[in-house]
C-alpha cells in the first residue's frame, strides 16, 4: 500500500488547495456583496450639496438635487444598450441657481436622434455625482471634432463645455427630454464573479480527486509501481 501513499497525498493536498481556492472566492464574494450594499445605500441617500473640495474617492455616488437651467451645447458619449443597439449619452452643461457651471449626463439617446434638437432652459435635477472608468487600453482617443467620444473623459469634457471638472448624472430630470432616457448610476456594471470563480475551484478539487482515484484503481489492477 505504501506505493499508492505518493499519488494520494499529492491528489489529497492538490485538492486541498483547490478548495482552499474557492473557499477564498466565497470570502471575496462576501466582501463584494457588503461593497456593493455600500454603494446601493449611497446612491439613494439624501441629495448633499454640491461639494467645493473635490475628491472622487469620498464624494462618488454622492446624491444631489440641482436647480437650475440646461445650457445649450453637448457632447455625444458613443455607448450601446442591450436590445436597443448603438446611441449616445448626452452631456450637457448645467448652470445652478447659484451659479456654478457643472457637467450634466442626460442620459441615453438612440442614434437616430443624435441631430435632434434638445431641450435647454430651467430645469431641476436628481442624480448623483460619478467619476465613471471608461476609458482602457483599448478605448479610442475622442473625435472632438466630429463629436464622437468614446469615454466621460471629465477634464477634456470640462474644458470643452467651460464647466467645472463635476459630473452629475441624472436620475430624473424635470422637464424631461422625451428623446433621452436617463441612465442613473446604479452597481450593474461593477463586476462581481466571485461565485463563478468559487464554482470552478470546487469543480476543479472534486475532479483531481477523481482523476488521482482513477490513477489508484489503476495502478492496483495493473499491479504497476
Amino acid at each position: 500500500m505504501t506505493r499508492f501513499l505518493a499519488p494520494l497525498l499529492f491528489g489529497l493536498i492538490g485538492a486541498g488547495i483547490l478548495v482552499g481556492l474557492g473557499i477564498w472566492q466565497m470570502q471575496r464574494l462576501t466582501w463584494k456583496e457588503g461593497v456593493l450594499a455600500r454603494i446601493e445605500a449611497r446612491i439613494g441617500d439624501a441629495p448633499e450639496p454640491l461639494p467645493v473640495m473635490v475628491s472622487p474617492d469620498a464624494q462618488r455616488y454622492q446624491p444631489v438635487a440641482l436647480a437650475g437651467e440646461i445650457l445649450p451645447g453637448e457632447i455625444r458619449v458613443l455607448v450601446s444598450r442591450k436590445q436597443i443597439g448603438a446611441g449616445y449619452r448626452i452631456v450637457s452643461p448645467f448652470r445652478t441657481d447659484e451659479g456654478r457651471l457643472v457637467l450634466l449626463d442626460r442620459g441615453f439617446t438612440a442614434d437616430a436622434n443624435k441631430d435632434a434638437a434638445r431641450r435647454t432652459g430651467p430645469a431641476e435635477v436628481q442624480g448623483n455625482l460619478h467619476w465613471p472608468d471608461d476609458r482602457n487600453s483599448a478605448t479610442p482617443e475622442n473625435d472632438t471634432k466630429a463629436n464622437i467620444w468614446f469615454a466621460r473623459d471629465i477634464g477634456p469634457m470640462a474644458e470643452t463645455l467651460g464647466t467645472e471638472p463635476l459630473l452629475v448624472i441624472a436620475r430624473r430630470i424635470t422637464p424631461g427630454d422625451p428623446d433621452i432616457t436617463p441612465l442613473p448610476v446604479d452597481t450593474s456594471g461593477i463586476p462581481n464573479d466571485h461565485l463563478q470563480y468559487a464554482i470552478t475551484w470546487f469543480s476543479l478539487a472534486v475532479v483531481w480527486l477523481i482523476m488521482t482515484a482513477y490513477y489508484i484503481r489503476r495502478q492496483m489492477k495493473t499491479g504497476d509501481t
